[in-house]
């Protein structure tokens, strides 16, 4: 076994005893994690209305279809937006 693999053994071990300890996790990561995958970026009007057209051809912004309340006022758009961004 490699000196590195000893280290990152150890490493996990103790992140292990951290998170068994801990009392809740918090994950942030950023936006541009997504586009660096491939995937369009979501506020920019380049970006998520080339990938999914049905917000660009109704004028509907990003921030107005991700909402709790498009669910309930147009649910074939909302989760036919949440398929797409799946799919991708």
């Amino acid at each position: 076994m490699t000196t590195a693999l000893k280290l990152d053994a150890h490493a996990l071990e103790e992140a292990a005893l951290f998170l068994r300890d801990a009392d809740g996790l918090l994950v942030a990561a950023g936006a541009g994690m997504g586009v660096d995958s491939g995937l369009p970026d979501f506020r920019g009007n380049q970006g998520f209305w080339n990938a999914y057209p049905a917000l660009g051809s109704e004028r509907i912004q990003f921030e107005d279809v991700a909402s709790p309340l498009k669910f309930y006022r147009r649910p074939r758009l909302a989760w036919g937006f949440y398929g797409h961004r799946l799919a991708l």
